[in-house]
């Protein structure tokens, strides 16, 4: 149930952090914005964890992460920051959370089916790829009244 209540949690924070990332982008700059939510967003980590994790996980830690790829979730975090920006501003926040969702679906999927990056391999099944079908056919009717 954790799982659920976090997953949903998630989904509703994204969309509205990129409705504020997209905001504070029209008064500065999308790199700008893209670094800011970067840098509070460590610090609000670091802090959270030096009173919860410091003792168990010494930073040290980190560089024994193998293999050494899993490292740049950083990287990435800043160019899905820099995407969702573009995407809204675009499209507005609905379509582009839509086609955002679409993506991490259809590659959440596709990663579980071809077992990427040391995820255990589910294998290929019917009933997901109709979800996945309907998912997708549920943006088409979401759109066809534009």
């Amino acid at each position: 149930m954790f799982g659920i209540i976090a997953a949903l949690l998630s989904g509703a924070l994204m969309s509205i952090q990129g409705v504020f990332n997209t905001e504070v982008t029209k008064q500065t700059g999308t790199w700008l914005t893209n670094s800011f939510v970067q840098c509070t967003g460590f610090l609000v980590c670091l802090i959270i964890w030096f009173f919860k994790e410091r003792k168990k996980n010494p930073p040290i830690e980190i560089l024994t992460v193998e293999p050494k790829y899993y490292l740049l979730g950083g990287v990435i975090g800043a160019f899905i920051t820099f995407t969702v920006i573009v995407g809204m501003s675009a499209l507005g926040p609905a379509k582009a959370v839509m086609l955002i969702v679409a993506a991490q679906l259809i590659v959440a999927y596709l990663i579980e089916v071809f077992g990427i990056f040391g995820v255990e391999k589910s294998g290929f099944d019917w009933m997901k790829l109709l979800g996945t079908g309907l998912f997708l056919a549920g943006i088409i009717l979401f759109k066809a009244r534009e």
